[in-house]
Parts: structure tokens; sequence; C-alpha cells
């Protein structure tokens, strides 16, 4: 007899495959089994999205478009980071709007506090 609930490996997928984060809608809570809530990816992480509070619009793209629902907000407006589950790719801090950037990657074993202090200053526009 064949379980058909067993878990698919991630070379098992087909490639365009869509894994979803949530069962239902996402304000539930209740977690899809292929989310990686359920395993931890900190270990293998290189860099790590830190936020600063500073020039943040919660625009929440950065909610939006993390894979592994990292990004915590709390009514409706940044709230913290997942650093179990981030696995560093970087992509909140791509989609972040604002200059300079809320998010921005840095080596995993910086301190927020030295992170910071060493922000990126804002950039002027360059005329065409």
């Amino acid at each position: 007899m064949v379980d058909e609930h067993v878990l698919k490996g991630w070379d098992e997928f087909e490639p365009g495959a869509t894994l979803f984060s949530f069962e239902g809608k996402a304000a539930d809570g209740k977690f899809h089994e292929n989310n990686s809530i359920q395993h931890s990816v900190a270990d293998w992480r290189v860099l790590k999205p830190i936020f600063n509070r500073a020039g943040c619009i919660d625009c929440q793209f950065c909610w939006v478009w993390c894979p592994d629902t990292s990004i915590k907000p709390i009514d409706k407006k940044f709230g913290s980071i997942d650093y179990e589950h981030c696995k560093g790719c970087g992509i909140c801090s791509d989609v972040c709007p604002t200059n300079p950037k809320s998010l921005v990657m840095f080596p995993n074993q910086v301190k927020d506090e030295e992170a910071i202090a060493a922000w990126p200053a804002k950039q002027e526009k360059k005329e065409q």
C-alpha cells in the first residue's frame, strides 16, 4: 500500500511546481506541510537581511516576496525577521523600494548594531 501523504524531497517536484506557504489564508497562520517552517536553514545562510526602521514605508513588498515567509508583519507593518527560516536569498532587499533600502544584506556574523552603524547612504539620482 502506498502512503499518499509522504512528503516529496526537493528533487522530486516537477519544474515550475508551486509550493504554497499556507493552507488557506495567510492570516489563519496554518503553514502548508511543504513550507520551510518545518525545517531550519539558518546553518547554511551566508548573508542575512538587517532591517533599519528609519526609511521603511511599510509597503510589505519584503513580506509578499519572501519565499520562506521569514518576514513577520505586525498590524500591516514590518515586525521582525525569522532568522531560523531565512536562507539569506536577498529577495527582500532586492524588492525594497526605499532609498536607502530598509533591508540590506550583511554577512551572517555581523551584529545588527554594527550593520546599522555602517548603513549605506542615500543614493542621488543620476541624470540621464
